[in-house]
């Protein structure tokens, strides 16, 4: 049985679709996932691993007030650094993750495990929110295979 990484590969590459990422907290798991696959410079045009909010705000377009309002991890910094990514990379999908990994920073309002995984196309853009409750390792690992999941589920329309 393939891979998730190789069926979402064959579907870009029978599709011509084109996909840009920008990640934070999975650290460029995501990137080396879709990179992982013989033919992926047919569909993958690179990544920006954006893990400070400076790289945000000054590579992602990130508004400054946004991230202070709402902070680095909340699903309107997640949406930008999709949209702002598929845009700069001029691809059909966009893709981003911020996130509170571990084993510190985690507060009340968002706790250790907190994760925004973001989808951007032309027509449409997904913010999806979870709670990991895993290991570092082991929490980027999981986002990294829920973002995998996300685009095999927007390709499938």
């Amino acid at each position: 049985m393939d891979k998730i990484e190789e069926k979402i590969a064959k579907k870009l590459i029978k599709k011509k679709i084109t996909i840009a990422v920008a990640e934070s907290c999975t650290g460029g798991s995501i990137s080396k996932k879709l990179t992982d696959t013989a033919g992926s410079s047919e569909y993958f045009k690179g990544s920006i691993v954006a893990y400070s909010n400076n790289i945000k705000e000054n590579f992602l377009d990130v508004k400054s007030d946004i991230l202070l309002d709402k902070g680095a991890v909340s699903s309107e910094v997640a949406s930008m650094m999709a949209e702002n990514i598929r845009k700069k990379f001029n691809t059909d999908i966009g893709i981003s993750t911020t996130g509170i990994s571990g084993p510190s920073g985690g507060t009340k309002a968002k706790p250790l495990g907190l994760i925004y995984i973001a989808l951007s196309t032309k027509k449409e853009q997904i913010v999806k929110k979870f709670i990991f409750r895993l290991e570092r390792k082991e929490h980027r690992k999981a986002a990294t295979y829920k973002a995998l999941d996300m685009i095999n589920s927007l390709i499938k329309k």
